[in-house]
């Protein structure tokens, strides 16, 4: 066997390879990482004994120690339940206002609102509740169908115009422009007419054409004096409050279109006690003022959503 060539420079055997000239030397690999390749190796040997490893044809090595993640997520969720069972034992047998007042209680409801809310509410009204054109802002203390934690947990469970029986919405705004129930000049004055009654300067003469037709028209929802109706959950015209824009554009838009905003109903997926949590969540977030409590009774729910104002 002949002896392999050696590089003049460095000494270092060469592996007979080269390229235009340039020959490859077979430089040694540092000890360090050769231990460390070996080590490898055998960590890897341990863990296919220990740990489950090998596909195979109707299964796997299920490795000596028996792991299964999924076993241990299991565990982990059985575990998880425990801990909330008692915390939603108290939810149920505590009414709304009860709730409110003991800090405890109201802490654990104000953590698994924030959970649902997150997951099922920030979609429409934002991670901070504070809603956008078209979607109503839960940080406020204006309501459509009423603020109280009772009202809140009712609109929560069946939402606006969600084909739930007893869902809220039953009143819609007519389409008094794109249905020809008025003409384009009686839709300009009666935008006139809401602008004025937010307290704005509008133009005098078509607020006194418009006034007969929003007696006509208007008042039967919204009041003589445009305040709504909590009742039947029509807005106040009179403040400064506006789902959809204040501007003249987007008030005539209401008007001619008709904007009826829709709120699944969330009975089927959440349990009575989450629609608890996330009516104490919404209240509290609102800056509601605690009310008074009242013996426990058993509430209906489910949680999360477009609380309608």
């Amino acid at each position: 066997m002949s002896e392999r060539e050696r590089d003049d420079h460095t000494g270092t055997e060469t592996t007979g390879h080269e390229w235009d000239g340039i020959k490859e030397l077979d430089t040694p690999l540092p000890r360090w990482w050769l231990w460390t390749w070996y080590g490898c190796i055998a960590a890897a040997v341990v863990y296919w004994v220990l740990m489950p490893a090998w596909p195979g044809i109707t299964g796997y090595t299920r490795g000596v120690l028996g792991q299964s993640d999924r076993a241990q997520v299991a565990q982990e969720l059985k575990g998880l339940a425990a801990q909330r069972h008692a915390g939603e034992s108290r939810l149920r047998a505590a009414s709304l206002q009860q709730i409110e007042a003991d800090p405890e209680l109201q802490g654990y409801a104000m953590q698994v609102g924030a959970s649902v809310f997150g997951d099922n509410c920030a979609t429409c009204h934002g991670a901070g509740g504070a809603g956008g054109k078209g979607y109503p802002n839960l940080r406020d203390d204006v309501w459509l169908w009423g603020g109280s934690l009772d009202e809140i947990r009712h609109t929560i469970q069946v939402g606006v115009r969600s084909g739930h029986a007893q869902a809220r919405g039953e009143k819609v705004m007519p389409s008094f422009g794109r249905d020809q129930m008025l003409s384009d000049a009686q839709v300009d004055d009666l935008t006139e007419y809401v602008v004025a009654l937010s307290g704005r300067k509008a133009d005098a003469a078509a607020v006194g054409r418009a006034r007969q037709t929003f007696a006509d028209q208007c008042t039967a929802c919204h009041g003589p004096a445009g305040t709504g109706d909590v009742a039947q959950g029509v807005p106040n015209l009179t403040d400064q409050e506006w789902l959809y824009g204040s501007d003249r554009v987007a008030i005539r838009d209401q008007i001619w279109n008709g904007r009826n905003g829709v709120m699944p109903t969330w009975e089927a997926r959440f349990s009575p006690e989450t629609v608890k949590a996330l009516a104490v969540y919404v209240h509290a977030n609102a800056g509601g003022v605690a009310e008074p409590v009242a013996p426990a009774k058993a509430a209906a729910g489910v949680a999360a959503g477009a609380v309608g104002r």
